[in-house]
């Protein structure tokens, strides 16, 4: 294989199917000989796994500013356990939810400001981009439908209509903004023609990224993950 390493995130609301697509992707990439590891935001190490389950699951009440912080300061380890050298050591690396989740969640959906969300990743020194970010994207309603159908909701899927839609705009407009970066796929269709949506996005980054020794396969099995993971 040559060419370097990617780092492609999924993006999207609750109930969109990030993390099985996200699955499926690394899948597909094991098939064509790439090294990819999986991981998730927040999660991914144990500063991260503590945080996920403080913001999902304990009943605590946090301040959207607090929320914001806790975030930023999770994704600047995230960086430095994981992600980073993963890509250094020449392993593709999918993340479930990365910055964009935070401009959408916290900047629109907590209304701190876009703009507020994106100094502070700044000042704390998160300058990576990824290469790929795939949306899933999908109505509110529709999404929130999907989630609820297979568990209790957890304290963020319990929010109102009003701070998804925020949330929803938010990811959209960075798609707009990024359309070399961002890939909004229509996440309402069935699953083969979703997966199918991205395939054609990881051939093209592929391609992109001189990775050239052989086409991409069909699907098929076997992907690494990080501590955490399901």
């Amino acid at each position: 294989m040559s060419g370097r390493a990617a780092f492609i995130t999924f993006e999207g609301l609750e109930g969109v199917g990030k993390t099985t697509n996200r699955d499926h992707a690394a899948r597909r990439l094991a098939e064509a000989g790439i090294d990819a590891i999986t991981t998730r935001e927040p999660g991914g190490t144990d500063v991260g796994e503590q945080l996920r389950e403080l913001m999902l699951h304990q009943e605590v009440s946090l301040r959207p500013e607090t929320e914001m912080l806790l975030m930023a300061a999770a994704r600047v380890e995230h960086l430095a356990q994981v992600i980073e050298p993963a890509l250094a050591a020449g392993r593709w690396v999918l993340c479930d939810r990365y910055l964009d989740a935070s401009v959408a969640y916290q900047g629109a959906g907590r209304e701190l400001g876009v703009e507020r969300v994106l100094d502070l990743h700044r000042l704390a020194g998160v300058t990576r981009r990824p290469d790929l970010t795939l949306l899933l994207d999908m109505p509110v309603a529709a999404g929130r439908q999907r989630a609820g159908a297979r568990s209790a909701p957890d304290k963020i899927e319990r929010e109102d209509d009003g701070f998804f839609a925020r949330a929803r705009k938010a990811y959209l407009d960075a798609a707009a903004a990024e359309p070399e970066r961002v890939v909004v796929i229509d996440a309402s269709r069935s699953l083969t023609e979703v997966q199918a949506s991205i395939n054609e996005a990881l051939a093209a980054l592929y391609d992109r990224l001189g990775t050239h020794d052989h086409a991409l396969p069909g699907p098929g099995n076997g992907a690494s993950t990080v501590p955490g993971q399901r």
